[in-house]
């Protein structure tokens, strides 16, 4: 175990640390700054259908590579999309209050069919693996509630600042709807823990979509609030907001809602990536941050690790994830889908299946170098020195062991001792991922308490030392 450490920084002199063509890299153990709460992936619309639909082997092998620690990702995160259609369609999720009850203060009749198009089935196999997070976003209200009567094509809430329908104010009904979400998927065993009531709020879609800026989310947050509060989940159910299509965007709805006092009432900021990534620091207060959806859509499904820096590959993901973790100082990060059946003509997901043999992409093994050893609840911590193609992160888990991910993007290996500002290792254990191996275990000479270590090109190694 790591031993007591000192109140100051201990400095080590470079003659007793570093050796000619080896880099020092040294872990302070005293400086801490964000908390992660983790990684994960959603099967929203029909993709929680499709994966429950395989066989028993490869609906099992996909689980495996989506959450098991040893031999997958060890994902700790699920997204699930409250469905606003007022009926089945292509097998999606559905509206809980398919009806117009008449107006929004009139008696409401809610629907729930035990399933919500198999997301409560995925989400109690994640909780056999020690899941414990599920934040559940509605991509639209119910079209009654809305502007443009309509689930798709944007539209605003009707009674938001300055949104106004001849039907009246729904925010109370639309609170009470996400609400009621929540209770239902409690009754079927899932603690949902985060809630977010819009999706890309700055995109009018022609699919379920719904328009907000910062303001106007800010004049519905209060009443959500109240909502929870009254069901006495307001401790358990963080709100969140609002995941605009790219960081820059969410910089900007995030400034007004705190300008307008919503951070007491809020748990989480959160952001896609889609129009610009989480490179820097975005002020959300004490507020943390997640990355609630990123994916390739533009490149044809593929597996490669590293070939010419391409979007579907593990290595540009490896370093998306590294800058949003520690430039953007994220405390979750969430790929787009986890496994696909027979849609090999994108990237927007980590696992493949043709319904016989299941696939894992080089964007899963990226995603596993961080998941499956940083834990829920770790903390990230500092670091100095690094060779000049690898980048460092450093974190320590709630367990005390502490890890460290290298990010090679370089065409030659490094040689690299790592230490810490006190206490001494004793234990060290590593892996890496390349174009020839998926998070395969190597080889740490350790002495003294320091670490040598040797990074391959074009790889991720996350060493874990106790």
């Amino acid at each position: 175990m790591i031993g007591t450490l000192p109140t100051t920084w201990l400095v080590f002199a470079a003659s007793t640390l570093s050796v000619l063509g080896q880099t020092q890299v040294t872990v302070n153990l005293n400086t801490q700054y964000q908390e992660i709460d983790g990684f994960g992936i959603s099967q929203a619309f029909t993709r929680a259908n499709e994966f429950k639909a395989l066989s028993a082997v490869p609906r099992q092998q996909g689980l495996d590579y989506l959450f098991n620690t040893t031999t997958g990702a060890g994902l700790t995160i699920i997204r699930m999309r409250i469905g606003a259609q007022t009926k089945k369609a292509n097998n999606e999720s559905f509206s809980i209050l398919p009806n117009n009850p008449g107006g929004p203060n009139s008696p409401r009749n809610y629907v729930w069919d035990g399933d919500d198009a198999s997301q409560v089935w995925f989400t109690k196999e994640a909780q056999k693996y020690g899941v414990t997070r599920f934040i559940a976003d509605s991509w639209s209200a119910p079209a009654y509630m809305k502007t443009n009567n309509n689930v798709n094509s944007g539209g605003y809430l009707c009674g938001v600042q300055g949104r106004r329908c001849n039907s009246g104010d729904w925010r109370e009904a639309f609170a009470e709807y996400l609400v009621q979400y929540v209770k239902f998927y409690r009754q079927e065993g899932v603690n949902i823990t985060h809630l977010g009531f819009l999706n890309e709020p700055d995109f009018t879609a022609s699919y379920e979509s719904m328009l907000s800026n910062g303001q106007e989310a800010a004049s519905f947050i209060p009443t959500l609030y109240k909502a929870l509060q009254t069901a006495a989940l307001e401790k358990e159910v963080a709100i969140t907001c609002c995941d605009a299509m790219g960081w820059d965007t969410q910089k900007g709805i995030t400034s007004a809602m705190l300008s307008a006092g919503m951070e007491q009432y809020l748990g989480l900021i959160t952001s896609h990536s889609y129009t610009s990534d989480p490179r820097n620091i975005m002020n959300t207060g004490k507020l943390k941050v997640w990355q609630t959806e990123a994916a390739d859509l533009q490149s044809r499904w593929c597996t490669t690790w590293y070939g010419n820096g391409g979007q579907c590959e593990g290595l540009t993901w490896a370093n998306k994830i590294h800058t949003g973790i520690v430039n953007a100082n994220l405390s979750g990060y969430i790929y787009w889908q986890g496994v696909e059946v027979n849609q090999f003509q994108a990237a927007s997901y980590l696992v493949a299946s043709d319904g016989r043999t299941v696939t894992p992409s080089g964007r899963l093994w990226a995603f596993a170098q961080w998941s499956r050893f940083i834990r829920p609840g770790a903390r990230r911590l500092g670091t100095s020195g690094a060779p000049g193609s690898t980048s460092v992160a450093a974190f320590r888990n709630s367990d005390g062991s502490v890890v460290v991910v290298f990010t090679n993007n370089g065409g030659g290996q490094q040689s690299v001792r790592v230490g810490t500002n006190g206490g001494s290792f004793e234990r060290a254990e590593a892996w890496v991922t390349d174009n020839s191996r998926a998070v395969a275990a190597v080889s740490v000479g350790i002495s003294g308490g320091i670490a040598t270590l040797t990074i391959l090109a074009r790889s991720v190694l996350t060493v874990r030392f106790s």
